[in-house]
């Protein structure tokens, strides 16, 4: 059973794409252009978790690191009702004060079945 990721990022989510296409290229400047698959056009998702207690942080690196970066789990987008399956494959963890430690992450969605 997939897990969870259960903790709020902070207001600064920064949600990117970058749809998938199938380019041709012709002569005389013209292209062609169609989706690349029927998932496409997958969300990409740069969080922040500013200022966390270190045993909050900790948790959020564990959770992160139980997942491997191979593993997908559920998480719900701000302002969206429906989660999502995501991968995290790259997250960083840095000291911002005496007990504050700031964790940022990219969350990509991903289609998977299962």
């Amino acid at each position: 059973m997939a897990s969870t990721f259960t903790w709020t990022p902070d207001y600064s989510a920064k949600l990117s794409r970058a749809p998938r296409v199938l380019k041709a290229q012709f002569g005389d400047g013209y292209d062609q252009r169609v989706p690349d698959g029927i998932n496409n056009n997958p969300q990409s998702w740069a969080l922040t978790f500013n200022n966390r207690t270190n045993a909050d942080a900790d948790a959020i690196d564990a959770f992160l690191s139980a997942q491997n970066g191979v593993t997908w789990f559920w998480w719900t987008p701000p302002r969206v009702n429906a989660a999502i399956k995501v991968v995290c494959e790259k997250w960083d963890k840095s000291e911002a004060t005496f007990n504050g430690t700031t964790v940022t992450a990219t969350f990509d969605q991903k289609f998977d079945p299962g």
